[in-house]
């Protein structure tokens, strides 16, 4: 697998938390470019907001990376939807063009301006997509396209803007694209092998936690709640 040593960042991009669109639901999905000098801390872009700190944000998720190509394929599967002008449509905190899932492994550091990211996971899409593009199954197509776009931890707190070069640093895991990872875990069969192969990589524990689970019974959890959501009256 070859992937681009380095790309440019489009957009930095953060949001503010805000009631959402279900009953007692809150959220930040939508990112808007900042301008000028970004600071990222331990947590993510700095004044960047989430609605749900129970499944979002916090040092494994600080900060998120969409792929802005993926938008022209959404586009021609799914029309002109109006979230699709712009960067942010999937609450993304980094926008770049070049690198995807295929591109990047798990574990990968990168550089951006001052700052140095870790891959540490792929998304796990919610049911806040669906409501998002208003296309109910949004969540289920994202994760089952693989074109989810991925967490970084940050190693090292620093600065960065718009225009940037994100520059890959380190590759420990090199058979590991993102993209092999999140089927492996997102799709309905259960593959023992892989699954075992998996678990001697640096998961988060979320992923880990679901790892042993999905070995130990067997079965493939019900996703239901996550894609689908809380009722919407």
């Amino acid at each position: 697998m070859t992937v681009p040593v380095v790309v440019h960042v489009d957009a930095l991009l953060a949001g503010v938390a805000r009631p959402y669109t279900r009953p007692g639901s809150m959220s930040a999905i939508d990112k808007r470019p900042l301008e000028g000098p970004v600071a990222i801390g331990e947590l993510g872009i700095v004044g960047d907001e989430q609605g749900d700190r129970r499944a979002h944000g916090g040092p494994d998720k600080a900060v998120h990376h969409y792929p802005f190509e993926h938008y022209a394929t959404w586009r021609s599967e799914l029309g002109p939807l109006a979230p699709l002008e712009a960067p942010g449509a999937f609450g993304e905190n980094i926008s770049t063009r070049g690198l995807t899932e295929a591109d990047v492994c798990l574990g990968d550091r990168f550089e951006l301006g001052t700052a140095v990211l870790e891959v540490n996971q792929g998304r796990l899409p919610c049911w806040k997509l669906n409501d998002r593009f208003g296309v109910p199954r949004m969540a289920r197509l994202v994760q089952d396209s693989g074109r989810t776009g991925w967490y970084y931890r940050v190693l090292r707190p620093g600065e960065a803007r718009a225009g940037d070069a994100l520059r890959l640093a380190a590759r420990p895991h090199p058979d590991w694209p993102l993209l092999r990872l999140t089927r492996l875990l997102a799709r309905r069969v259960l593959d023992p092998a892989q699954l075992g192969a998996a678990l001697e990589l640096p998961l988060v524990p979320s992923w880990r936690r679901l790892v042993e689970r999905r070995l130990d019974s067997r079965r493939v959890e019900d996703w239901g709640r996550r894609i689908d959501g809380p009722p919407a009256d």
